[in-house]
């Protein structure tokens, strides 16, 4: 089967961007602040927005599973305070939940945690423990920069992430690394902010020897690792100046990178330098890229024309990237998986 390790609730009914944007001006004028049960939302406005977009693609071009996760830039974890994000990550995960039900062999959850600058990363705990023991979710997204931008808090390596290290080392699940919204003019959400944060966490990982506390976490990289593949010789340079291991001793026990690069020389690029046991399929798909490429006449984000055409796996390495690491990475989508008798 192929997995997709990559998709978000970009298509949500727009209920709820109304709802998030009365709960915004509340922070200004709280008569304005809406209730959690004035969203209402229909399973039926779930199938529709669903059948007719992300799982239509799938369908058009042959995923068979996606991990889930509510909208990457919405998660906004700027904007308010905790109870801010606690209220609207919960809204969020609930909606993913209910598609995974909605479609069971197509979907599964991964959880927003409720962020927020400043804030001890222990609060988020209830919500991340909810989403796995009652949503049967997979995995988490942790976000870096829950500043938007200015990177307020400590790095990856510090302390003071170990609360969540340690429940996924519990629950055995991995984090996607996915920063959100840019309030910062000078970078661009997608273009910038997404790619610099992508790289900033594995540097931040390369200097730390943060897998000697955690050997079992696991962490995905997203939109192929930002940087790192370009500047592989870079990154091994640098942790050999820093007299670390090498970087498959170092990091490749516990990083791993995902697919969505959006056209065939950086999937060419990223399939030569990463070991194939470290690259898990994805398309991000409908996300930040949705045009078609007038030099192909195919859309960007589908990624998987890209990893068939690619001269650098066998017809068992594609297995691996299509499936195999995500089962591996993901181990309660495995369990799952084995459940359905998959």
């Amino acid at each position: 089967m192929i997995i997709d390790c990559h998709g978000h609730y970009t298509t949500a009914p727009k209920a709820l961007e109304d709802w998030r944007n009365r709960q915004i001006a509340g922070l200004k004028d709280a008569s304005l602040t809406p209730k959690v049960s004035a969203l209402k939302i229909s399973d039926d406005e779930l199938r529709q927005s669903i059948a007719a977009n992300q799982l239509q693609k799938m369908q058009e071009r042959g995923a068979d599973l996606t991990i889930f996760s509510p909208r990457a830039s919405f998660m906004a974890h700027h904007i308010g305070d905790f109870n801010t994000s606690s209220t609207w990550a919960s809204i969020c995960n609930e909606l993913c939940h209910r598609v995974a039900k909605l479609f069971p062999d197509h979907f599964i959850g991964a959880a927003m945690l409720p962020q927020s600058p400043g804030v001890d990363p222990r609060t988020c705990i209830p919500e991340l423990e909810r989403c796995v023991k009652e949503y049967g979710f997979v995995g988490i997204n942790l976000n870096p920069d829950p500043s938007g931008g200015h990177w307020t808090s400590p790095p990856l390596s510090d302390r003071h992430w170990y609360p969540i290290y340690e429940k996924m080392a519990e629950y055995d699940i991995p984090a996607m690394i996915h920063v959100s919204t840019s309030c910062n003019a000078c970078f661009h959400t997608t273009g910038a902010h997404y790619l610099n944060a992508d790289t900033t966490a594995f540097m931040q990982c390369l200097t730390s020897d943060l897998f000697k506390d955690f050997p079992t976490l696991k962490f995905v990289i997203p939109h192929g690792g930002g940087a790192v593949p370009y500047h592989w010789g870079r990154f091994r340079g640098l942790a050999q100046e820093l007299k670390k291991p090498l970087l498959k001793d170092h990091l490749l026990n516990n990083i791993f990178f995902d697919t969505c690069v959006y056209h065939q020389p950086g999937i060419d690029l990223l399939t030569k330098v990463i070991p194939v046991d470290n690259i898990l399929f994805a398309s991000e798909m409908i996300g930040a890229v949705r045009g078609i490429d007038p030099e192909t006449g195919f859309n960007y984000d589908d990624t998987k024309r890209y990893i068939e055409a690619t001269q650098n796996l066998s017809a068992a390495d594609r297995h691996k990237v299509y499936e195999g690491n995500a089962r591996r990475v993901y181990p309660r989508l495995d369990a799952a998986l084995k459940v359905k008798g998959k």
